[in-house]
């Protein structure tokens, strides 16, 4: 790992990984929902992305989060294809739950049966060209809890067939997250943070049971990024152009909400200190939050790669800063 990296303990599975992961996501392309709603980020270059994976590898990252579902599986076959040797350098984590038609594209529905996970589980270790995933994660944030509990222990028998090292449930909802924490190779939550969206209960969780805070949409869905403006349409492959409920700060080909960014301004000031940029210093307030988060930003170039990995070298804000933040945001 590079030396300008610092790194962090996978909850209680003593998976050592950077700091800072990368998601996996955007370089999927595009995908949609039966009734043509976009799910991906929009087009992308495979090549441009295999060469973003190789710039972070070279930059420390070391953990790389993503899931059958993105790009119906392709994500999964460009990170496959990019790590190749380098394999045994990294953590691999993916997730399971939706349905999935590689052909057309389209997600088509969920399955939380035990046999789907070890099916899901197959596939994704040929796409990934490995023979174990480090960190598989329920996709389904509001499966029911009882049955959820089934498929922690379907994990469990993943982890003694040696398919995997250790699980996790991606969902907001600390209630549910608790039901995965009670199996013993459950190491951690995968969850919303970012400085607009805090996660007070799921970092306590995490606290109590020993587990990892994986933080998905650390820059608020690119808001932290400073380079969205009020009124400018995405792509209309791009999710946020035709945001779900669960997705704000967006409108429907209108671009970002005003009132958003607004709140990004008044934190400009304090997040780009110490020469960073606005979304370096979103990651950094993410690791002064706790010391168990490692955000996952997405990225679909090299610059992106780069201005991300650029982070790890700054640290995380001070607590004086982190007050700051609590003040601008009246919390």
């Amino acid at each position: 790992m590079a030396t300008n990296t610092y790194s962090r303990t996978l909850g209680r599975s003593g998976i050592e990984v950077s700091a800072l992961g990368f998601g996996c996501w955007a370089i999927g392309g595009e995908w949609q929902s039966t009734d043509g709603k976009p799910l991906g980020w929009g087009r992308v270059d495979d090549d441009e992305s295999v060469r973003a994976i190789h710039r972070a590898l070279d930059l420390g990252v070391t953990f790389f989060d993503t899931a059958d579902a993105y790009g119906t599986g392709h994500s999964e076959q460009v990170l496959g294809r990019a790590l190749g040797r380098r394999r045994a350098e990294v953590v691999v984590a993916t997730k399971w739950g939706n349905l999935f038609d590689e052909r057309t594209r389209t997600r088509t529905g969920q399955d939380d049966s035990p046999e789907h996970a070890r099916r899901a589980l197959t596939a994704s270790l040929r796409r990934l060209g490995t023979d174990h995933v480090d960190l598989y994660q329920l996709h389904i944030s509001d499966a029911d809890p009882e049955r959820a509990a089934r498929l922690r222990d379907a994990c469990e028998e993943f982890v003694r067939d040696g398919l995997i090292r250790a699980y996790a449930w991606s969902t907001d909802d600390p209630a549910r997250a608790a039901v995965f924490a009670a199996g013993p190779h459950c190491t951690a939550v995968q969850h919303r943070l970012n400085i607009l969206q805090d996660a007070p209960e799921l970092l306590a969780l995490c606290a109590e049971s020993d587990l990892a805070s994986v933080n998905r949409s650390p820059l608020a869905m690119g808001l932290l990024t400073g380079k969205h403006a009020a009124g400018r349409a995405l792509e209309s492959g791009d999710i946020r152009n035709s945001p779900p409920d669960w997705l704000p700060g967006f409108t429907a080909n209108a671009g970002a909400d005003p009132a958003w960014l607004q709140r990004v301004d008044a934190l400009r000031e304090i997040l780009t200190s110490d020469g960073r940029t606005l979304a370096q210093g979103a990651l950094a307030w993410i690791w002064a939050r706790s010391p168990r988060t490692i955000p996952i930003p997405g990225f679909r170039t090299v610059a992106q790669a780069e201005e991300n990995a650029g982070a790890l070298a700054k640290g995380p804000l001070t607590a004086a800063q982190l007050a700051d933040v609590d003040h601008v945001l009246g919390r």
